[in-house]
């Protein structure tokens, strides 16, 4: 054992303004040298994480914790509970006894399994039985661990993680229980006539209305969009409902970052039915601000974001109401949104490429539309789980 190892792990839940600090700015020493890695807002880190600003804890309880070693802070995790997946269906990943860990980062192996097991021992504290992560902080924010696709940048709100992370997490008795998969697209190139074909049977189709967002009302706009989400994904592994008030705080933090070409809502016969929202990859925008947005980071990304141009956007979210899932309108409507979606990238934000994902490895419909446009897998995100 070297002279680093054999020093003392000490973790500690943090309690300090300092604490804090050290918990976000761990992450960009730990990924200094990975030219792969996106610096994260550190303010946008600070709101995750405070009860004060996130609305998440109005139904879910969390502990951060930070390991240091000699006195250096060597890695970091959070445990939680949501009573909104206590809530869930067992077979849709929650249910009684479930908790969470996430924004897990460690030095080595050591420091790994320390930090792991003090998050088991909360948990088992506040009666739970098993533990599923890495879920930072829930299904809606970074769930999964990359276990595939280290090797080129994240995008706009997808995690980054170092490669030794798995065999750790394993080490620790844990096994993959879903994988989360994005998928690239280059957007440049037409989609295949079959595609092409059912867009203009839909665009000829009068019961059929495809419309931008009017970011006038955002407000009102995305409180549509996610009721539509709450209802089309209702059924799907993970799913927890956001409730109104996380509603209201990702409409606010959208705003300034969505554009009116990048999102669609399909109407059918009037009653908006399904939506894609498309974003910029704001990681291309902010990279070289190293998470600070003062005092100068600030102007610069509200300049870039006047017009920005940027090579990649990513489909963070895209929904059908249940209704009509598994029909071929269903599937209609969403060749046609992303065909209008992806002219409109070209054409207005330059961007040659595209990320749609995530997906559940067994969402068996957006894998089948993944696979007729023609996309290649190019992450894979996994959670895994543990009895307690």
């Amino acid at each position: 054992m070297n002279a680093i190892s054999s020093t003392p792990i000490v973790i500690q839940p943090i309690a300090s303004g300092r604490d804090r600090k050290e918990f976000v700015e761990y992450q960009f020493r730990h990924y200094a040298n990975d030219p792969n890695w996106v610096p994260p807002l550190k303010d946008e880190v600070r709101g995750l994480i405070n009860p004060k600003s996130n609305p998440w804890f109005e139904h879910a309880e969390a502990q951060f914790f930070v390991a240091r070693r000699g006195g250096k802070v060597v890695g970091r995790i959070s445990a939680q509970v949501d009573q909104l997946v206590l809530a869930m269906p067992v077979e849709q990943g929650g249910g009684p006894g479930v908790g969470h860990w996430g924004m897990f980062e460690a030095e080595d192996a050591e420091v790994a399994s320390a930090l792991i097991a003090t998050a088991e021992q909360w948990l088992r504290g506040r009666g739970m039985t098993s533990a599923i992560g890495p879920m930072s902080l829930s299904v809606w924010d970074e769930p999964g661990l990359l276990v595939s696709g280290a090797d080129h940048p994240p995008t706009v709100m997808m995690g980054h993680h170092d490669p030794a992370y798995a065999a750790w997490v394993e080490a620790s008795g844990y096994a993959g229980i879903k994988d989360l998969y994005a998928f690239d697209l280059d957007i440049t190139k037409p989609f295949p006539p079959l595609v092409q074909r059912i867009v203009a049977s839909g665009e000829r189709n009068a019961r059929i209305h495809i419309r931008k967002v009017d970011k006038s009302r955002f407000a009102e706009e995305a409180a549509l969009i996610l009721s539509i989400l709450n209802n089309a994904w209702s059924d799907n592994w993970g799913f927890v409902p956001l409730t109104d008030a996380e509603i209201a705080y990702a409409g606010k933090k959208l705003k300034p970052i969505v554009f009116e070409d990048l999102i669609r809502i399909a109407e059918v016969e009037g009653e908006p039915v399904a939506f894609m929202m498309t974003l910029p990859d704001l990681n291309e925008l902010t990279r070289d601000l190293n998470g600070e947005l003062f005092p100068f980071g600030f102007i610069k990304l509200l300049w870039r974001l006047r017009k920005p141009k940027v090579r990649t956007v990513r489909v963070p979210l895209m929904g059908v109401i249940k209704r009509l899932q598994a029909t071929r309108l269903a599937s209609q409507l969403a060749f046609i949104m992303i065909d209008y979606i992806r002219t409109d990238s070209v054409r207005n934000f330059g961007a040659s490429r595209s990320e749609i994902g995530w997906i559940l490895d067994d969402n068996q419909g957006m894998v089948s539309i993944a696979d007729t446009i023609e996309t290649k897998r190019n992450k894979t995100y996994r959670l895994y789980r543990k009895a307690l």
